[in-house]
């Protein structure tokens, strides 16, 4: 008897996420667990698939949280660059809530230049911030974690059974 691979889980860092919704509804729709990650007490849907963790409220708690789990074949929800590099290396997928994802080949360029920015900042330098979210962030969003969780699927559906032993 084989054991199957570990189901894809989603991790939302949902303390500033606008997309909470939309991501319970695509993952009721696949069947997927969501864990809800939050500093310290989040309001979630009465779900048996979804999750809801409070980390703590030490610097980076629900960040630790998060990278201690995500691995290969689950998805995280964050707009931490730091997060999203952590997660990446440990072979997750990563997607920003504006349907920006964060990928082995652009991860390090996103957090070159976050880091500059930050020092910037730090100067006294007038930066600006970042874009407000938009609808239109709403629906690509939605379509980058149907993709994703569409790859995943592929990947799993295509990867050879393990030898019977």
């Amino acid at each position: 008897m084989t054991t199957p691979p570990n189901p894809t889980r989603i991790y939302v860092d949902a303390d500033a996420c606008p997309v909470k919704d939309e991501i319970y509804r695509v993952a009721a729709r696949h069947g997927l667990a969501v864990s809800v990650v939050a500093g310290q007490f989040i309001r979630v849907p009465q779900d048996p698939m979804i999750e809801r963790i409070a980390a703590g409220s030490a610097m980076d708690a629900a960040d630790d949280w998060i990278a201690g789990r995500a691995g290969q074949g689950d998805i995280v929800i964050t707009s931490d660059i730091p997060l999203a590099s952590r997660c990446v290396k440990a072979g997750a997928e990563v997607i920003a809530p504006n349907g920006k994802p964060f990928t082995e080949q652009s991860i390090g360029m996103t957090l070159a230049v976050r880091n500059l920015m930050t020092d910037l900042r730090s100067s006294g330098e007038v930066t600006g911030g970042p874009k407000s979210f938009a609808a239109r962030d709403r629906s690509t969003f939605l379509a980058a974690l149907d993709q994703t969780i569409r790859r995943i699927q592929r990947r799993r559906a295509d990867a050879p059974a393990p030898p019977q032993g």
